[in-house]
């Protein structure tokens, strides 16, 4: 491809080259894009004829950047933030754009939804997209720019802040822990099973391997919800136990162990005033709540 004739850059090859990058296949990329898998598959390769490099490789697992589509992937996105930036106009040089913030469905329902909405009022420039996802997003490639996760990464140019440490305890109606406190076995709430290499999942089948688990659901935000229903014990973090009127908490002798929460960004967007404001807002959300979660 380095051989290629170079060619003007069209907007719109960027644009569905910053969606391929994210999303990884062609279908995910369409349904986003309303438009065909044909139209996705020759805007990339018009971009890759414009750059004379290619950008992406197709594999079992989907498609996946080269090098020089990493770097592309940088570029483009900056590319795409200042074409937010100008839809929106130049005045005051206050927060614009859009920030996309991925974190775990609990987190997101249970906690920042509520506390992230309002800031769409109090920065009218600034767009805010809360992402709930139960596996670990790439900020590398550009998939969130900020992410809010348990446990400190290891490597990549990633900046971590530390937000809280997570404690967890059983929650139930005052009728559910009752019938436990008086030697009724315990009925639990659960994660689906497609989810039980989740840490607290794995936790609760090798602690309580014969319990009944009664109700299953993807997160713990809707475990609660089953919970308040009397169905059962749901293993769940303080914050949402805490949160929820009526649920108490229920002693079945040992809980996992507390887990530290991080935010996480790109070293390289320390300068991004936009991404800035809101990892300080959220810095500030876990601080002001910090007895909620222990």
């Amino acid at each position: 491809m380095t051989e290629q004739k170079r060619t003007d850059l069209d907007w719109q090859d960027v644009r569905v080259f910053v969606a391929l990058a994210r999303q990884g296949s062609l279908s995910a990329t369409a349904r986003m894009l309303s438009v065909n898998h044909a139209t996705v598959a020759r805007r990339v390769q018009s971009l890759e004829q414009a750059l004379g490099e290619k950008l992406v490789e197709r594999r079992p697992e989907g498609y996946v950047l080269t090098a020089a589509g990493a770097q592309a992937l940088m570029a483009a996105s900056d590319m795409e933030q200042a074409a937010q930036t100008l839809r929106r106009g130049l005045a005051d040089g206050s927060p614009s754009g859009l920030v996309r913030i991925s974190s775990s469905p609990g987190l997101s329902a249970g906690f920042l939804a509520s506390r992230l909405a309002p800031l769409a009022l109090r920065y009218p420039q600034l767009d805010i997209d809360l992402a709930p996802a139960l596996r670990s997003v790439s900020l590398e490639r550009h998939e969130a720019d900020i992410a809010i996760r348990v446990d400190k990464p290891k490597d990549g140019d990633i900046v971590a802040r530390p937000l809280t440490t997570m404690g967890y305890a059983f929650y139930g109606t005052e009728e559910t822990c009752r019938s436990v406190e008086a030697g009724g076995e315990p009925v639990l709430i659960g994660f689906n099973e497609a989810d039980g290499y989740i840490t607290q999942a794995a936790w609760m089948s090798q602690r309580f391997p014969r319990a009944r688990v009664a109700f299953r659901a993807k997160d713990q935000f809707l475990q609660s919800i089953a919970a308040q229903a009397g169905v059962g014990l749901a293993l769940i973090p303080h914050y949402i136990g805490r949160s929820t009127p009526l649920l108490r908490i229920c002693d079945l002798g040992s809980v996992p162990a507390a887990r530290d929460v991080y935010l996480l960004t790109r070293s390289r967007d320390r300068k991004d005033a936009s991404i800035r404001v809101i990892a300080d807002e959220i810095v500030s959300m876990f601080e002001q709540a910090r007895d909620l979660f222990r």
